[in-house]
């Protein structure tokens, strides 16, 4: 069974920081691409940054310079800094099977920033 688990959200000040936790069971990490995603109340989903299992990362403009994606053995991090209150949203961690292109997600954990 499949299963990944984000946590770390939070309500945070403008210009704190905070970092997310994707937590991965049932499947080979290694071959999985992962990614966050968020979505903001009345907005589309919207890719924030990815990792291959080769450690490549991309980032969406707004977040570049501010958040960083990293993973370890069977966990993706999210680091988030100069948080702003346009990054409020859902943050949601995603995982593609690089062969199968088998897509995972998890449940969510929500991100305020107040201002």
């Amino acid at each position: 069974q499949v299963q990944l688990v984000e946590s770390g959200g939070g309500l945070v000040q403008a210009g704190g920081s905070l970092r997310l936790s994707c937590a991965a069971s049932g499947i080979i990490f290694s071959i999985h691409n992962m990614n966050w995603y968020r979505q903001a109340p009345g907005k589309q989903r919207e890719l924030v940054a990815g990792i291959t299992g080769g450690g490549s990362t991309k980032y969406v403009d707004s977040v570049k310079g501010r958040f960083t994606i990293s993973r370890d053995d069977a966990t993706v991090y999210l680091q988030m800094n100069s948080l702003k209150p346009e990054d409020t949203a859902v943050y949601y961690c995603n995982a593609v099977n690089s062969l199968t292109l088998g897509v995972y997600w998890g449940q969510g954990t929500q991100v305020t920033v107040s201002s």
